[in-house]
């Protein structure tokens, strides 16, 4: 398998490389744009001072080898020609003595020769190092009335070694440098990604504690951040669904157990009529809580789909409210509880069928948790382009240590809510609310009451899910 860390040290060795020889390309066009004009034009105003020297010296053989020999030792190589063919060389000799044709003219047309710029081989800096007549200056100057030819460039042997060292130490430095650098990046970068990837596994293998040791302000430690936050969710998920599992297993046991008890005791050839018709209501009325249940856990479990298809349509939500009222009068009045209601003749865009449960629930709570003789405001306004429905009672109310708990699935505060409830009523309307855009709250005080209002965007506001 290629690790990210192999490839990465991959990478930066092929960049090295290309960097490199763009490095050397763009260097090579530099000297031949710049450096050789510059040092074509320099070495020709040197051998213009040197046969100047020549031409005002006295005009003796010795003192002419003298002066080009001490020139020569300054670091130069010269070459003499005169006219009668006759040559000398000063310094370090050239590998061959062939002149070109243009450097002949240097003599018979008394022409400058301009052979370090226009080295045929000079494309490349290297040609800079050429130790051939062809990349020297060549000047013309008289000496004894003879015609000569000097030509000349700093001696190859002074400038190739100590350029040629300094630009290889150069160029080896700037790669061993580059390449540890890159190392050491490569490391600090898979590391936390080495990291990351065992904690992965760990994941896979429900292990959501496992400790991530990455500080960092960069991208990887946004990633870091993240990955710990999912981390610390997918625990929190973990520990919900076996919850969730826990209760409902509970919540079916408990009325399954009842119905096979019941049922079994039915089977009892000595039971009298009135005892069968009260074993026979038991199992009823267990059998239509297992019912509810069970019809409220496939409710939720679609509401926890990403986009629930709800079906919104425009309707009047005063009259739902109203029809809602009718259906549980006849509770109320066996409670002797009473009902007042302000509602405000509004339309609604939103499915009516799920807001239907979302009432239903907040009265049957409102009834079921109210006191004998108590009372129930139930109230539709408007505000700011938001409709907003509100129930008040007056019953036993939910303590200050439930009350930011109340809509967790199968949270029930006290053993009379336990007996009464699945604990999914209250976590399932604000499914739905959430589900159009809305927002349910509530506020109680222990033995005074309890208030829950509803705020849903009026037909003007976009709804959720896949047919708003």
């Amino acid at each position: 398998m290629k690790t990210l860390y192999r490839q990465f040290i991959a990478a930066t060795l092929c960049i090295a490389v290309v960097s490199l020889i763009l490095g050397f390309l763009a260097t090579n066009q530099y000297y031949r744009l710049v450096t050789k004009e510059r040092s074509d034009g320099q070495n020709v105003a040197i051998a213009q001072e040197i046969v100047d020297t020549l031409e005002h010296m006295h005009q003796r053989e010795a003192g002419f080898d003298a002066y080009l020999q001490s020139v020569a030792r300054l670091g130069y190589q010269l070459y003499v020609i005169g006219e009668d063919g006759s040559s000398h060389s000063y310094g370090t000799a050239f590998d061959g003595l062939s002149l070109p044709e243009e450097a002949q003219r240097v003599i018979t047309e008394r022409t400058v020769y301009h052979g370090i710029q226009d080295y045929a081989f000079s494309n490349f800096m290297f040609g800079h190092f050429a130790n051939s007549l062809s990349n020297t200056v060549g000047v013309p100057f008289t000496y004894n009335d003879q015609t000569y030819g000097l030509f000349m460039r700093p001696d190859i042997k002074w400038i190739s070694a100590d350029i040629h060292m300094v630009f290889a130490g150069f160029v080896l430095s700037i790669f061993v440098v580059h390449l540890l650098g890159m190392i050491w990046l490569a490391r600090q970068l898979t590391r936390p990604i080495a990291q990351l990837t065992e904690a992965t596994r760990q994941i896979a293998r429900e292990n959501y504690s496992y400790p991530l040791d990455i500080r960092r302000d960069d991208e990887i430690g946004q990633l870091s951040d993240s990955f710990d936050l999912m981390q610390r969710q997918l625990q929190h998920n973990d520990q919900a669904r076996r919850a969730f599992v826990s209760n409902v297993s509970h919540d079916l046991q408990s009325p399954l157990q009842n119905i096979q008890g019941y049922a079994g005791l039915l089977q009892s050839a000595e039971l009298t009529e009135s005892q069968r018709l009260e074993y026979a209501a038991v199992i009823g009325e267990e059998s239509k809580r297992l019912s509810n249940l069970t019809a409220q856990l496939l409710l939720l479990t679609s509401l926890d789909q990403v986009a629930y298809p709800i079906r919104p349509k425009r309707y009047r939500l005063d009259e739902q409210l109203k029809t809602i009222v009718r259906n549980y009068r006849w509770l109320m009045e066996e409670r002797d509880i009473e009902l007042s209601y302000k509602l405000a003749p509004l339309s609604i865009r939103a499915d009516e069928e799920l807001l239907e449960s979302v009432w239903d629930n907040l009265l049957t709570n409102a009834i079921k948790y109210n006191r004998h003789g108590g009372s129930i405001e139930l109230e539709l306004t408007s505000r700011e382009g938001r409709a907003i429905v509100s129930c008040r009672d007056t019953g036993i109310g939910i303590g200050e240590a439930a009350l930011p708990r109340i809509f967790e699935r199968f949270f029930r505060e006290d053993e009379a809510r336990k007996s009464s409830g699945s604990g999914l009523g209250l976590a399932i309307a604000q499914e739905i609310v959430a589900l159009h855009r809305g927002e349910i709250e509530v506020r109680s005080t222990p033995g005074e009451g309890s208030e829950f209002t509803v705020t849903l965007p009026l037909p003007d506001t976009p709804l959720g899910g896949s047919n708003a």
